[in-house]
């Protein structure tokens, strides 16, 4: 029945003069998610509202899922247009759309008119009263409720007349692209790749570098993390991936560092690595998954110690989240199933017996050197060897 769709967004509509910068950036999001769809789309924006219009056949429930994918979207209103061809008409056409869409008309309604072409020969709230009394006389069983309908038909009057009522959800946010880039440091748990989706959200497209330490963590904890960026992938668009080799650097660390400072000098060089993809690549700043407490690594003070490091700023969309929270919004976005499966990242593989948890940034940097034999050249040879995928 419905081959067409308006496309309700909400902070999009109060940015002014640029408000036209994020429609487009919307769309351009829209189109590529219709992609991976059956079938062709026409998308136009005409007075705030975009439209999505299948040309031909195409998959109604497939079409819903990519758009209920695409930040920026609120809402996603199937509907159904008819020309301007005269009062009768239209009638006829909200009768057969109450008919074919509510089987069981033992509900209450309610007509909300929007007449957008001010030349139209009647009034909103004429056309609220005259279609409420048609669809009344054709189904005696509606009743009216003018606060909380059970149906709100939407009448819509533009160059065509659209009709919608039922609203799904989309994810909300900004179009992915509207807010620059950032380097998301992915590993195979449940917080970093909610970290990514939430600062996608926001309209920042996304890069990920993952820290690899082979034999210690296996070619399945690599595959894990691939999977996990291309569930992230299905918001964000593309994702570009960068596998670093670090057994090396957590080696020597292992060997010159003391054990309870193990976690924090391996993230400080975590931290130096991706900076400087970061800054390759022209992200504005690194996202992790860290929240204040959570571990060892994410007390105040250890935070400290490892954004020292940058000159970038690090964003931690969870760092007011409790467990519970990161674990329903994983499993909400689809990545908590793949996330807790049984293979370890290189976090997890040297941990200390007694992690430090009030780190003093200037112990640690005298520690760091006894790191200044080798550690330049390994850090170069790890970017060096950098494994690029690109995950969609």
């Amino acid at each position: 029945m419905f081959t067409a769709f308006l496309i309700k967004y909400a902070e999009i509509a109060i940015k002014g003069k640029n408000r036209h910068l994020f429609e487009d950036a919307l769309i351009h999001q829209i189109k590529f998610a219709l992609k991976k769809c059956e079938g062709k789309f026409l998308i136009t924006k005409t007075q705030g509202r975009i439209y999505v219009e299948a040309q031909g056949e195409f998959d109604y429930e497939d079409t819903i899922g990519q758009l209920q994918h695409v930040f920026g979207i609120v809402g996603i209103c199937p509907m159904i247009y008819v020309e301007d061809e005269g009062f009768d008409r239209l009638c006829e056409t909200i009768v057969r759309y109450v008919g074919d869409v509510y089987p069981d008309r033992h509900k209450t309604f309610k007509v909300h008119c929007r007449r957008a072409r001010k030349n139209y020969p009647k009034e909103s709230m004429e056309v609220n009263a005259d279609l409420g009394e048609v669809l009344l006389n054709a189904y005696p069983e509606l009743s009216v409720d003018v606060h909380e309908p059970e149906i709100l038909l939407n009448v819509e009057i533009r160059e065509k007349i659209y009709i919608y009522s039922e609203v799904i959800p989309g994810p909300g946010g900004m179009p992915v692209g509207t807010g620059g880039k950032a380097m998301l440091l992915l590993s195979g748990g449940i917080d970093s790749p909610v970290a990514g989706y939430m600062i996608a959200k926001r309209g920042v497209k996304i890069d990920a570098v993952y820290f690899h330490a082979p034999p210690y963590t296996s070619e399945r904890a690599k595959q894990k993390v691939e999977d996990l960026a291309r569930l992230i992938s299905k918001y964000t668009g593309p994702i570009y991936l960068h596998v670093i080799n670090f057994t090396d650097i957590q080696l020597y660390i292992h060997e010159k560092c003391p054990h309870e400072e193990l976690t924090i000098i391996m993230r400080r060089y975590m931290m130096r690595i991706a900076e400087h993809i970061a800054d390759e690549t022209e992200c504005l700043g690194l996202v992790t998954g860290e929240s204040i407490g959570q571990v060892a690594s994410q007390t105040m003070g250890s935070l400290i110690a490892t954004n020292e490091v940058c000159h970038l700023p690090v964003y931690r969309p969870l760092i007011g989240f409790d467990k519970e929270e990161i674990v329903t919004s994983a499993k909400r976005i689809g990545t908590f199933e793949t996330s807790i499966l049984p293979y370890e990242d290189c976090c997890t593989i040297f941990v200390a017996k007694h992690p430090v948890t009030k780190p003093n940034v200037n112990i640690i940097r005298r520690h760091e050197k006894n790191l200044d034999e080798k550690i330049e050249e390994m850090v170069k040879t790890a970017l060096e060897t950098d494994e690029l995928i690109v995950v969609q």
